[in-house]
């Protein structure tokens, strides 16, 4: 019974361990796209929203697009990227942003270096308080486990 006091709370730290490596590679991808300075005009083949939550959460629904262009070696690339603007449809030709190794990482975000930094701040300043609080409760855990097994002859 104990161990569940240890075994949930590093499951949880493991999961936003791993939502901030996420969150960390998804960002260097947007910024390394915006800085290399390549562009390429493309076309909206797809839109589509996800939904998640309900009954007793709150329900949340994300708009996806699908986009094809070709890079400058003439290299048909076609990605996927979520939470676009509601007003890109299909058919719609946008201006995506891509670095020359990776195209397939691209991005149709127009650049916005600091909005990208708050976000990434932001929530990375939540998952390390999160992830901090886990830390704490294990340890109070530990800690109130301690002075009952000292209390037991």
């Amino acid at each position: 019974m104990e161990a569940l006091f240890y075994v949930v709370p590093t499951l949880m730290i493991a999961l936003a361990v791993f939502a901030l490596i996420r969150l960390v590679g998804r960002a260097q991808e947007v910024r390394s796209a915006w800085n290399s300075g390549l562009t390429a005009e493309a076309r909206c083949l797809r839109t589509y929203t996800t939904t998640s939550g309900g009954g007793e959460t709150s329900v949340s629904t994300t708009l996806h697009h699908v986009y094809e262009f070709t890079t400058r070696e003439g290299r048909a690339v076609r990605f996927e990227e979520s939470n676009g603007p509601g007003t890109t449809v299909e058919g719609d030709i946008v201006t995506v942003h891509y670095a020359a190794e990776r195209p397939e990482r691209a991005t149709a975000h127009a650049p916005a270096r600091g909005r990208l930094a708050a976000e990434s701040g932001c929530v990375l300043a939540f998952l390390g308080v999160f992830i901090a609080g886990c830390v704490a409760f294990m340890v109070a855990a530990h800690l109130m486990f301690s002075a009952v097994d000292g209390l037991l002859p």
